[in-house]
Order: C-alpha cells, then structure tokens, then sequence
C-alpha cells in the first residue's frame, strides 16, 4: 500500500491552514482533492495489505489436478487404448488447442453454446476445440488428404456445467480414432465398434452394451411420423436424452418446448422405444411406413450388412440396434453408435442399467466437404473413448482396493553399506543409466542403510544394489530383493543384464 489514509492528508493540511502555513484558495483545495482522489484510485489498485492472505488456491470450475497415482491410472489406460489403435494401423496426428472461431461455429447444434471463445489477442478470433472431429475434418481438407486411418489423443474444452463426481469436465482428454476415405459400406464402421469392443474388454470396466442407430434411420423415422424437416434436428436432439429421462418427459419436451404435434410425437414413440439385433432389422425392412422411405431404408440396409459383420467379429453379443439412440452433434450422417456401462443385476432390478457412456462415434461424411473450398466431400466414421468416465471409475475401483500403485518404474537403487561410498555409488548408477536401467540414489552423503531398504518398500523398488568395501575389492555387487531380502553378489559386468532379468514383467 502506499501508506496514506484519507483521513491523515486531511488533518494535516487543516492543521496547516489553521497554523496560516499557507492559504487556502479554493482553487488550491480542489486541486488537493483532485490529488488525493488520484493516490486513494492507485491504492485500490494496488489492493491494501488485507487482501495478501486470501489468495484462492483452487483449479477453475471443471478443471482438476492429477496427482503421481492419478497419473498411474492414467497412462495405464491411455497405454491399452493406444496399443489398440495401432493394432489396427493407425496413424497418429496433432493440432492446435485453439481454432478459428469460424471452424467451430455451426457444426454442433444446440451444443455450440458451449464453445468456449478466447478474446482477440492479435487480429483472429479463436475458440477454444471443442472436440477432435472438427478440427480432424479442417486438418483433411487443408491438406488435401483423400485417405487416412488415424488416432488423436489430446484435451478439449467445453463450457459445461460440469459433474466432476461422474467425470465430467470442462477440460478433459478424448481418445479418437477415424478411418477417412471411400470405401465399400459398413467394413470401417463395423471395425470401429470392434476397436470398442476390445477397449472396453481389455480395461476390465464390467459389462457393458454397445447402442447402434443410423442418422437416415431417424430422419426417416421422423419423417413418417410428421415432424417437418425445420425440426429434425431439435426433435432428435430431445430423443437423445432418452438415456436420461422417461419417455414422458421428452414427449412434454419435444410438445410444449419444441412446438410438435402431440399426434407426431407419439408416433415416435412406437419407435424409439425398440431395441434388438438383426431380426428387428428385418422387421423394420418390413414396417410398411419405414419401408416406403427412402432414407430409412438405405439406412436399415446398411444396418443389415453392419451386423452380418459384427457376427463374422464375434461381437454381436454386446451390441443392440436401438431407435431412441440419437447422438446430439448435427455433422453425423449414417452410423451412429455409444457404448455404455451396464451396472449388474440385483435384486432390485431385472433388467442391467445403464452408468453412463463411455465412448461413441458414428459416421460423417458431409464435414469434410464444408471445409473444401471445391466441396470435395470425404467419407468418414469414427469412434472416441471417454476416457474421463473410465478414469473415475478406475479410480474409485483402487480406492475401495486400497491396491498399491507405483508412481516411477524405477527398477533398483544403489546403495551403500557404509561411510565414504557416494564416488563408488555414482559411479555405479551412472554406468546404470547408460546401460538404460531405471535407478535411484539416496540424496545423502553417508545414508543408513536401513533408510535406503525403507526408501525402497515405500516406493516399491522392487532390488536394491549394494556397493561395500569388500565387494569393490572382489569387482562384485550385492543385489537384494526388496520382497523377500534374499541376496546374491553379482559380478560387475553382468549386474545389467541381472537387473533385466529380474525386472522384466512376465
């Protein structure tokens, strides 16, 4: 602060006048207001010394910190997905965390309120990515690319109300993968739910169902059922929220909110509350309204010749056909497809429910096309894994275990005996590293060696490598494992490949 109290300047200057130090025109005293409102604005601004301790420690609203054990999780997950997408050949890209506005704006629907928008800092205006598929498509069509099979792994960031506990975030990672280019129908899009299919299996989350619809499917079905075409894509974004509310309310919603007839509404009802595999496909070939549209029908048939492909994978065990699936983003054109959680069965309730989603996708072949100044449209699917849902289960499922889990992979430390050895441990633990050995060393000159074996069962290091007067003279180390204390001398030139061996995971 700068020290200076209204009152003081004040007093003072009264004093002074009245001592007859100097007079007081009133010229004179406005300019000394004018001067004392100009250090007490600068004061403000500076902010007084009470405001030192109230400093907000806190990550923003739908933001968190990972710690090293969060980070365990992590990278364990993020390692199977991975392996995964390159399991089928993919390609990995990157692009900038922030866009043109103009990328963004128009390809969401009622979600791009959400986008979050950066003020101008140098003659653009930017938004913060909202997801990878947009900037995946602007990234194509920049670059001219026909042709690609690729992952992304990054952040992005929605202006959400966020619920944290179920892992949901303004910022947070999405894994994708997308296959871009013209292909025969329905064998990309029948291999992304396979890469779903074998994510979800491998993470070990419990049961879970894959949801299959295609966008020609409901527009179809919207269609024969009297929605006009102004309305499409706000009706299919109530029937998206089935997942969520009772028929009831999204009928009121899409009636009172959305302006439909309740005639049409309840037409689509009959519909979306269908669910099954390829039989129900075929009944709906059949339906004598569905049938006679045009769109539903490329779509069913597509849908035939999706799960004559899913049975050849296998999968068709996991994977229901369901009309009220609806996915909200307005750039989907064909396939459409969300995994879901499915909680067990229990007493109270018959039928598995569904936790929430972990991953979805479907296909898009119209985005690219709105990029390219010529209009050349490529055909797209893919699918991203929410990967934030999985981490908080993940977490949660450690907690209750109360498993231990390792923050470093560090393989052995070195250590010493006794006094007078940190040359001799440096020494060793450098020749360590060249050799690409994950170790440690204790930050001490002369560490007890008891601290050294606890260091160790408190991190998990799995052998401790002990250099000791005696064992400098034979040109050995002494190498002990942490577990079961057994300890062995090692000759020198094959304490490497020892280590190896003994860590290497089976």
């Amino acid at each position: 602060g700068l020290g200076v109290g209204t009152g003081d300047i004040g007093v003072r200057l009264e004093r002074r006048m009245l001592r007859g130090l100097f007079p007081a025109p009133s010229l004179f005293l406005h300019q000394i207001a004018k001067e004392v409102a100009k250090l007490l604005e600068m004061k403000a601004q500076l902010g007084g010394d009470e405001g030192k301790h109230k400093f907000v420690l806190k990550t923003p609203k739908g933001t968190r910190d990972y710690s090293p054990k969060q980070m365990a999780i992590r990278e364990r997950v993020f390692n199977a997905i991975i392996t995964c997408f390159k399991r089928h050949g993919a390609e990995v890209i990157d692009t900038p965390v922030f866009e043109l506005k103009e990328t963004l704006t128009g390809k969401y629907g009622e979600d791009s309120k959400l986008i979050y928008d950066l003020k101008d800092q140098g003659g653009e205006l930017l938004s913060l990515r909202y997801d990878l598929t947009v900037p995946f498509a602007r990234y194509l069509a920049m670059n001219k690319i026909t042709n690609i099979k690729r992952y992304h792994i990054a952040k992005v960031y929605r202006r959400d109300n966020p619920a944290m506990t179920r892992g949901r975030y303004r910022e947070f990672y999405q894994c994708d993968f997308d296959i871009a280019g013209q292909f025969d129908p329905m064998i990309p899009d029948a291999e992304c739910l396979k890469i779903v299919h074998e994510i979800l299996s491998d993470l070990q989350l419990g049961d879970f169902l894959i949801k299959v619809n295609d966008r020609r499917i409901l527009d179809g079905m919207f269609a024969v059922c009297g929605v006009p075409d102004s309305k499409f894509r706000t009706i299919c974004s109530s029937v998206d929220k089935l997942d969520k509310m009772p028929w009831e309310e999204v009928r009121s919603e899409m009636v009172g909110e959305k302006g439909l007839s309740p005639e049409a509404a309840d037409h689509i009802g009959e519909y979306v509350q269908l669910h099954g595999g390829l039989d129900l496909i075929e009944q709906l070939l059949q339906d004598p309204k569905l049938s006679q549209n045009k769109l539903a029908k490329e779509g069913l048939g597509d849908m035939k010749l999706l799960f004559e492909y899913l049975t050849l994978f296998g999968i068709t065990g996991k994977i229901s056909f369901d009309l009220s699936l609806a996915r909200g983003l307005d750039y989907y054109t064909g396939v459409i497809f969300e995994a879901v959680l499915l909680q067990p069965e229990n007493d109270h309730v018959e039928e598995p429910v569904s936790v929430g989603s972990v991953a979805g996708g479907g296909r898009y072949d119209g985005l690219v096309g709105m990029f390219d100044p010529k209009g050349r449209k490529v055909p797209c699917v893919g699918v991203s894994i929410g990967i934030e849902r999985i981490f908080s289960i993940l977490e949660q499922r450690v907690e209750a275990s109360e498993e231990k889990i390792r923050t470093t992979e560090t393989q052995v430390l070195v250590a010493s005996a006794q006094k007078k050895l940190l040359e001799e441990r440096l020494k060793l633990i450098s020749e360590l590293w060249n050799a690409g050995i994950k170790a440690e060393v204790l930050y001490k000159k002369n560490p007890k060696l008891l601290n050294q074996l606890q260091y160790c069962e408190d991190t998990g290091i799995p052998l401790v490598a002990i250099v000791g007067e005696q064992e400098l003279k034979d040109g050995v180390v002494k190498l002990r494992v942490v577990a079961t204390r057994e300890e062995v001398n090692v000759r020198r030139e094959s304490l490497v490949e020892e280590i190896r061996m003994r860590t290497s995971r089976p």
